[in-house]
């Protein structure tokens, strides 16, 4: 078997190939820095796929495509970054309403507000929340290297159709922006249901109604119940971490995204010092892998965790641990000049060791 030719690209443009090779049919969007690179690509080589991309005249009119792309069975997506994914939130919150699967890549960028185009972690909250209305979720992926990024756009698409609910991408601007080596996988054979739920138009055959409207008594209730159980059923199945040099820790670092790599340098320059120190990076954010949180701290009580923020992902990490474990936080707000430095944190480390 022929191996497979390595690519140096962005971390953006290694998510608009994933997205091509997984059979994306539909890409709705608008520029906005640091993520208009998945554009641009898509815009170039999607129309030679067979592919449909179309630069609409908002954020909010792109998710709503993508919405009624998905209602009718074929594979759509959209990107975006700070103040454009916050106008998508009602159109995330219709497809999950609407048990609808599509694929939503966040190149994170500084905020609130207009903000600026540095690398932050901010939207964490945002993205496993609900960032819209209704006590809804969705699947969040987090990666942190230009070839996860391509790996998790294929799964994301996967999930997303396995589980019907949208599924996001959280990246920043660092590892969008960032070149690297990749292998563009072939797309994985995966058996997914059939999307007998979809709109077909005036044809013969059963006729589909796809909706997020429930007004008979009981019929929301038992709509969220059915949510909740999918959830906890993503959570069991699903639920993806790694781990680096925690079997003998006296301390866990716990970071994602590009932050957990300068994590891990960090942790390799302790341990060169004999600082028994070790790294826990969850992959899905939603669901957050909170059963390895637990079996880990039931070991190692000192937790450290890292975000390019004043703290939200700790705030699932505090939950997650044992309840004897002690969790510190060391954050670095988003703005010019923030990412911090892997002796930075290899301070930070020492001083809660």
């Amino acid at each position: 078997m022929t191996a497979l030719k390595r690519k140096f690209v962005k971390g953006n443009e290694a998510v608009a190939m994933a997205a091509i090779e997984a059979g994306v049919q539909c890409y709705f969007g608008y520029p906005i820095t640091p993520q208009s690179d998945i554009p641009e690509y898509l815009s170039r080589e999607l129309p030679k796929t067979g592919g449909t991309f179309i630069q609409v005249e908002s954020e909010i009119g792109a998710i709503n495509m993508v919405l009624g792309a998905s209602a009718c069975g074929v594979r759509a997506m959209t990107s975006s970054s700070g103040p454009g994914i916050s106008l998508k939130q009602e159109g995330i919150s219709y497809m999950a309403g609407s048990e609808l699967p599509g694929v939503i890549v966040d190149i994170m960028r500084s905020g609130p507000g207009l903000g600026g185009i540095d690398a932050s972690q901010a939207d964490y909250h945002q993205a496993t929340k609900g960032g819209g209305h209704g006590g809804y979720r969705i699947i969040v992926l987090a990666p942190n290297s230009g070839q996860e990024m391509y790996d998790l756009t294929m799964l994301a698409f996967d999930l997303s159709d396995q589980y019907r609910m949208p599924a996001m991408v959280l990246a920043d601007s660092v590892l969008g922006q960032m070149k690297e080596s990749i292998v563009p996988n072939p797309r994985p054979k995966v058996d997914l249901p059939a999307k007998d739920w979809a709109v077909r138009g005036t044809g013969g055959g059963q006729q589909n109604v796809v909706k997020s409207l429930y007004l008979g008594d009981g019929e929301m209730e038992k709509f969220h119940w059915k949510m909740h159980a999918r959830y906890q059923e993503l959570a069991d199945k699903e639920s993806r971490w790694e781990t680096f040099a925690t079997d003998d820790a006296e301390l866990i670092v716990t970071a994602f995204g590009c932050t957990s790599r300068i994590a891990r340098t960090a942790i390799e320059m302790a341990r060169a010092e004999g600082i028994k120190v070790g790294l826990m990076r969850p992959i899905t954010l939603f669901p957050f892998p909170k059963k390895a949180y637990a079996d880990l701290s039931s070991r190692c009580k000192k937790w450290l965790t890292i975000e390019l923020s004043t703290g939200q992902m700790v705030d699932d990490v505090r939950l997650a641990v044992a309840r004897d474990a002690e969790v510190e936080f060391y954050g670095r707000p988003p703005g010019a000049g923030s990412l911090p430095t892997p002796e930075e944190l290899f301070t930070q480390i020492k001083k809660f060791c």
